[in-house]
């Protein structure tokens, strides 16, 4: 991954002009209200940002595929399971990669088409395989035993799904152990490289003239954009196979997955959409050629860099001779991070009470959270301008897999996320992505609704 961001970030300007857009928006979340005493946190994303990384995602590989080539983007909506995001996304062009019924129901809502709909789980209920048939969704198997599952369900029912199958090239890990996806053991798809398996998938498309996709996901978090062209590389050679072992056209269309890793050491870009798409190209060009069409699952690169969680400071102390700035942003927004610190490391920024980015010699200080246990911090001796009582910390990059992925750690409120866009005139406005959770709704779904249940002489269902 170093290598890649050595020589693939981007130089024209995107970080400062991202950077510029986020600090206006914080000051104005002060001035106008959204951040202060009363609501200590809340999650911003930048509209325009996220706009400009559906464009560059849909403009790279237009660049490098043939005329006329099908090409799907599907958002893997696990990545950010907000409604408002993934019509934003529908409409610059972007479908939805699911993965459960409530991550299709959020899709569903958010108006996205059923054939711009792909559905990929390890553990698909036939419930879940039934409603995804009859709406023509498409389908990618993860193993034997549900391709038998929807060989039961054809029989009874014909439908208009693209059908495919989920293969692991086993091409090897990355440095996050659990977001590594083509191990030897990991969970998802057929293992290729086990004794049999490859003949066993090629007998598979022979005997199932319908099954037409392909699936592979090789990357995550941590897994270096090479080794996701060597994963690329091996589900094509796979599908060159079994068109040539079927003796006809049975594979039409490759799902590469997502999984482009994101830089959460800076403001740049790197890699790139157009970076890693030529990169693809150089290393499969037979994927390219117009022969197949594609489908591609992004979600953490789409959202990451547009999106930040904004946390007021509480309190200040010293503790063994250390800053510690006690904020309300923690474990509940930065699950990852605060339990993984060196596999999910952030950068911090600091703003001062009426949101303008603070100023002053660095401090090495702590960044802590407001849940009760001593890991809760979202920085460790990070070098800042000294926060103060009623200043503000801001955890850069968290647009996916952080404040819309709420752990509820104390029963903390899930903060309010806006989304936010900037006008010619330099002002700011916001728009409601999702409510701050109340109080209300806390106790609700604690069983506030069944207080006497376990009490109660009777119990009732």
């Amino acid at each position: 991954m170093d290598v890649w961001l050595d020589r693939m970030s981007d130089d024209d300007g995107t970080g400062e002009r991202r950077a510029a857009r986020r600090d206006r928006a914080v000051r104005a979340a002060v001035e106008q209200g959204l951040l202060g005493p009363g609501t200590p946190v809340l999650a911003l994303l930048d509209v325009t940002g996220i706009r400009e990384s559906a464009a560059a995602l849909r403009a790279a590989f237009t660049a490098v595929t043939a005329p006329g080539t099908p090409v799907l983007h599907a958002f893997a909506v696990k990545a950010a399971p907000l409604v408002p995001v993934v019509r934003l996304l529908r409409d610059e062009g972007i479908g939805a990669e699911v993965a459960s019924p409530g991550e299709l129901a959020l899709a569903r809502a958010a108006g996205v088409p059923a054939e711009r709909t792909v559905l990929d789980s390890p553990a698909k209920t036939p419930q879940e395989l039934r409603e995804a048939l009859a709406l023509g969704i498409a389908v990618n198997a993860d193993n034997p035993q549900e391709l038998d599952r929807i060989d039961g369900l054809l029989r009874s029912a014909p439908t208009a799904s693209p059908l495919g199958l989920r293969v692991n090239p086993q091409v090897g890990g990355g440095s996050i152990e659990a977001l590594s996806t083509a191990t030897a053991t990991s969970k998802f798809g057929v293992a290729l490289r086990d004794e049999g398996a490859r003949e066993w998938v090629v007998r598979a498309y022979r005997d199932r003239p319908w099954l037409t996709r392909l699936h592979v996901h090789t990357g995550s978090q941590g897994i270096a954009p090479d080794r996701m062209a060597e994963g690329v590389a091996a589900v094509h050679a796979l599908a060159e196979e079994i068109n040539q072992r079927c003796g006809r056209r049975q594979v039409d269309t490759v799902d590469i997955g997502g999984g482009l890793p994101v830089n959460f050491a800076s403001e740049a870009t790197a890699p790139t959409y157009g970076q890693y798409a030529r990169a693809l190209r150089e290393a499969v060009p037979g994927l390219f050629d117009g022969r197949y069409g594609l489908v591609t699952e992004f979600g953490r690169s789409l959202l990451a860099k547009h999106g930040t969680v904004v946390a007021r400071v509480e309190y200040t102390k010293s503790a063994g001779g250390r800053p510690v700035a006690v904020t309300h942003a923690g474990v509940q927004v930065a699950t990852r991070t605060v339990y993984a610190p060196e596999a999910w490391p952030l950068r911090i920024a600091a703003y001062d009470g009426a949101g303008r980015p603070k100023e002053g010699p660095p401090v090495v200080q702590d960044v802590a959270g407001p849940a009760c246990f001593a890991g809760d911090l979202l920085a460790t001796g990070r070098a800042l301008p000294r926060l103060e009582q009623g200043d503000y910390a801001a955890a850069l990059d968290t647009g996916a897999y952080y404040f819309a992925h709420h752990y509820a750690y104390n029963s903390l409120a899930r903060p309010g996320v806006f989304g936010f866009t900037a006008d010619d005139a330099g002002g700011v406005r916001f728009a409601v992505v999702r409510q701050p959770q109340s109080l209300e709704e806390i106790v609700t779904e604690a069983g506030g609704a069944h207080v006497d249940a376990l009490t109660s002489p009777t119990p009732t269902r």
